[in-house]
């Protein structure tokens, strides 16, 4: 036998692709062949990237009193600073605030706001989803009895007599919104861990006599997230608009905290002196968002469940 022969004898074959990994793979490349999902994605890294970037690409930092002068407001768009030099390329709001600047960091707060209420109404719901269809028995009536009642609720309503009892500030937005979402993930996964609880995996990792924990987090939660993935994705959305409604109410973010709902809001009152930049642009910078948002978790309904695409 030659060594070459020998060697291809004795290498390793290469290692095969993990299972998961192929079908997470082939996901990717199912959700890429959407032109519409694919711009919303760009749409939303842009955004998100703009967010995170603020206060180096912002030439104004709308929270600093100091940078804001009341000379300047109500400035259309185009308007030139006398002092500065800098173009208001989208116009002032009535305290001088450039308005491009407040759009930036008004995306940061809307978009800081909806991903980490859904992220841990997500962790919270679908822990005790998960533990509650696991377990059964009295804990899991109780639960549904709960998450029945809640969405049984308009989510607004419970909102703003969630924040008639905290008061205004980016965090009690983000705890009313947690307390409001958390049911809706709870519902979800407990439907779907109904079904896997059933299948033979799980029968054998009992047979097993493996730990409780193990066979929840370790079995049984990974394949309940196809569902969590698409409802976390829209509730995002859906906490941005939140959000805004409740901060178009006054009920919201603080006046010193320039969200897109509390620009539109403070914008609305000149809409019918002909000042239309004020509320116009913040609100199409929220409706593109939401846009965004909701084409990639329309998507990702049609690439994680092809049954729903019909």
């Amino acid at each position: 036998m030659t060594d070459a022969t020998a060697n291809a004898t004795l290498s390793p074959p290469p290692p095969a692709l993990d299972a998961g990994e192929a079908l997470w793979k082939r996901h990717a490349l199912n959700f890429l062949k959407s032109p519409a999902a694919v711009i919303g994605l760009a749409i939303l890294v842009f955004m998100i990237v703009l967010a995170v970037a603020a206060p180096w690409l912002t030439p104004q930092n709308p929270y600093d009193l100091a940078q804001l002068d009341i000379m300047d407001g109500t400035l259309p768009p185009g308007s030139v600073n006398s002092t500065t030099g800098y173009t208001y390329w989208l116009g002032t709001d009535d305290q001088g605030r450039d308005m491009l600047s407040g759009i930036i960091y008004g995306l940061r707060i809307s978009l800081s706001v909806g991903v980490i209420a859904t992220l841990v109404a997500l962790t919270i719901g679908t822990s005790l989803g998960v533990a509650a269809a696991y377990a059964g028995g009295r804990f899991d009536t109780i639960l549904m009895r709960v998450v029945d009642l809640q969405l049984s609720f308009p989510g607004i309503l419970v909102a703003l007599v969630l924040l008639a009892a905290f008061g205004r500030g980016v965090d009690k937005v983000i705890l009313s919104l947690v307390i409001v979402q958390w049911a809706y993930y709870a519902r979800t996964v407990r439907g779907s861990a109904l079904v896997e609880r059933r299948r033979e995996y799980i029968e054998a990792a009992r047979c097993l006599a493996l730990p409780r924990s193990r066979v929840i987090f370790r079995h049984l939660l990974p394949n309940c997230l196809p569902p969590l993935i698409v409802v976390a994705t829209v509730q995002v959305a859906h906490a941005i608009a939140l959000e805004a409604t409740l901060s178009f109410l006054g009920v919201g973010v603080p006046v010193t905290e320039p969200s897109l709902g509390m620009l539109i809001s403070k914008g609305y009152h000149y809409l019918l002196s002909g000042k239309y930049w004020i509320a116009t642009f913040p609100g199409i910078a929220l409706v593109i968002a939401i846009i965004a948002i909701n084409l990639v978790g329309d998507r990702l309904r049609d690439v994680l469940n092809p049954r729903l695409s019909h």
